[in-house]
């Protein structure tokens, strides 16, 4: 997945400041070009996991249509353990054709990971670019 300095930085900055809980959101784009951000809530208010408001993700998928992108990513925090795919993201993980991000803040790192019909999780290549 291709993602720009940018949207990384945002990535990094929600996450810090959604301390201490985990921070969510979609990244939208094209192919497996990422072209935006949104931040959503998570409605959980907690360190160990999240979940979106439905309000916000019809709002989200509506505004990156509008702008003739699909989301691509799913983004969330974890602010005090590895960028991995935990049991619970990789039982909560049920769409082969997003990747999920996953932004440590106690490493400050960010990995990409998909997942396929089985749950097995493969963890993708990030390409960031300098734009």
């Amino acid at each position: 997945m291709k993602i720009s300095r940018e949207i990384y930085q945002g990535i990094a900055e929600h996450s810090i400041s959604e301390l201490p809980n985990e921070a969510c959101g979609y990244i939208a784009g094209k192919g497996d070009t990422a072209e935006k951000q949104y931040r959503l809530t998570n409605a959980d208010a907690s360190c160990e996991h999240f979940s979106f408001i439905p309000e916000e993700q019809f709002a989200t998928l509506k505004d990156a249509r509008k702008h003739g992108l699909a989301l691509i990513a799913v983004y969330h925090s974890h602010p005090s353990t590895p960028a991995r795919m935990s049991d619970e993201d990789i039982r909560l993980a049920n769409d082969t054709e997003m990747r999920y991000l996953i932004y440590s803040v106690k490493e400050k790192s960010l990995k990409c990971f998909r997942i396929d019909d089985n749950k097995n999780v493969t963890e993708e290549e990030l390409i960031i670019l300098e734009m």
